[in-house]
């Protein structure tokens, strides 16, 4: 005979495995009298647990979701990220899959309408391009989720590189896990264009009021057009190159800056790159052994002239400042 205490989590076990019961059968399982089970039941509604009861010959028991999380189980956060984890085990695979899945199973059983609704919508508006361990609070991927799955416009304080602050309406689209890094993809009202914000560096997000329509993305692919974005928007600075080479020849180069070649016909190239300065990007374009033109930005066209001047120089032996001889021996090291 088992205590009260084992029968009542045995009676748990026993609802989480089947949710319907009939009170003759789960008598039977816990070997106990009908009279018994009644009491047991109202032990585990005292506990915080919904179960409802139905009279009759076909009557029973039932295992529902009450407003909250049972007692002595999982907060709200906590339940939606095992839930997440359990409906995405890294790496696992046979045994520990199946668990998975039994294990996140009878989560979602239990789960209180409000919290399978903000599961949902995590689940459909994060999408993993990379796993890893991220800093970002998963109160903040809950809460932006839910905008771009309800549609909401949203304003928000956004730390650049050099942490200035700047204020930002967007329509946000997906969030995306890639490696440690969490990103919102989102429509960037001001700027009329898409752009991936870090949530390491959203501040204070909040909704404006209004829905909007979602758009489509370039690529059409969220995963993909990010793979894609990600490639050069982590730096300062953008521009977009043709270079009269096929794409093959340009590939020992690619690998010095971030960007993305498109074959653009007649044997060239268009390159959108990115670096943390012009001159990174100058010296990049230099070292081809290929004529090219820069489409964009003009601030890189003129830093090439300016730098073409300086290499001409140097190469004439013309420079405008030569630093004085050193005197004397150098030191020994």
């Amino acid at each position: 005979m088992l205590s009260a205490t084992a029968r009542l989590i045995r009676l748990l076990s026993l609802f989480q495995a089947q949710r319907s019961w009939t009170g003759a059968d789960l008598a039977a399982r816990l070997e106990i009298t009908e009279r018994t089970l009644r009491r047991d039941v109202d032990r585990l509604r005292s506990l915080g647990y919904t179960v409802d009861s139905t009279s009759g010959v076909a009557g029973g028991y039932r295992l529902g979701a009450g407003t909250a999380m049972p007692p002595l189980l999982l907060e709200d956060e906590e339940a939606i990220a095992v839930a997440l984890g359990l409906g995405n085990p890294v790496g696992a695979s046979g045994d520990i899959e199946n668990a998975s899945m039994r294990a996140l199973a009878k989560l979602e059983q239990l789960m209180p309408p409000r919290l399978r609704r903000r599961l949902d919508s995590v689940r459909s508006s994060v999408v993993p391009v990379m796993h890893d361990k991220s800093p970002v609070r998963l109160k903040a991927v809950s809460f932006l989720a839910e905008a771009c799955t309800d549609r909401l416009e949203l304003r928000f304080g956004y730390r650049d590189h050099h942490d200035a602050l700047t204020e930002r309406t967007a329509q946000p689209h997906r969030v995306v896990q890639t490696g440690r890094r969490w990103y919102l993809l989102a429509w960037d009202v001001a700027r009329e264009d898409w752009r991936t914000f870090r949530l390491d560096r959203i501040v204070e997000p909040e909704p404006t009021g209004e829905r909007f329509t979602p758009r489509r993305l370039p690529h059409g692919d969220v995963a993909a057009y990010m793979e894609h974005a990600l490639k050069v928007s982590p730096y300062l600075h953008h521009a977009q190159v043709v270079v009269h080479a096929p794409v093959e020849a340009l590939e020992p180069y690619l690998g010095w800056v971030g960007g993305t070649p498109q074959a653009v016909g007649d044997g060239s190239t268009r390159i959108a790159t990115a670096a943390n300065s012009l001159d990174a990007l100058a010296v990049w374009l230099g070292c081809l052994p290929h004529d090219f033109e820069v489409e964009s930005p003009l601030e890189l066209v003129a830093h090439l002239a300016l730098v073409a001047g300086r290499l001409a120089r140097a190469a004439t032996g013309k420079t405008s400042h030569r630093p004085p001889k050193a005197v004397g021996r150098l030191p020994r090291i």
